[in-house]
């Protein structure tokens, strides 16, 4: 079970992109790496096909999951995650500074 996931809201700790937040567009976990809306944009020269016109386009490149905090869902301030087994027996996400849990 990872820490991060598809869809989580997360702000950037450190670069050049400090301080953004955005929400996880895809997870790598083979190489720890993430994909954030609107984070670490970079240029990238297409050529053209019949579906796509050629040009330089502006796309996310991958940041480094220690990089990357997830957002407390009750005060909205970076958080680190751990995990709790409820009565149920389901192993869920919980914020450790709220004590919120992230999984619904």
């Amino acid at each position: 079970m990872n820490k991060i996931r598809k869809g989580d809201k997360v702000v950037v700790l450190t670069g050049k992109d400090k301080g953004k937040e955005g929400s996880v567009l895809k997870v790598m976990p083979a190489t720890g790496r993430v994909l954030v809306q609107g984070v670490n944009m970079v240029k990238r020269h297409s050529r053209g096909s019949q579906t796509q016109q050629p040009g330089i386009i502006d796309k996310e490149a991958p940041i480094h999951h220690s990089n990357v905090a997830v957002l407390d869902p009750k005060d909205g301030k970076p958080t680190r995650v751990t995990f709790k087994v409820l009565e149920t027996g389901k192993k869920v996400r919980v914020a450790k500074r709220s004590g919120e849990v992230i999984d619904a």
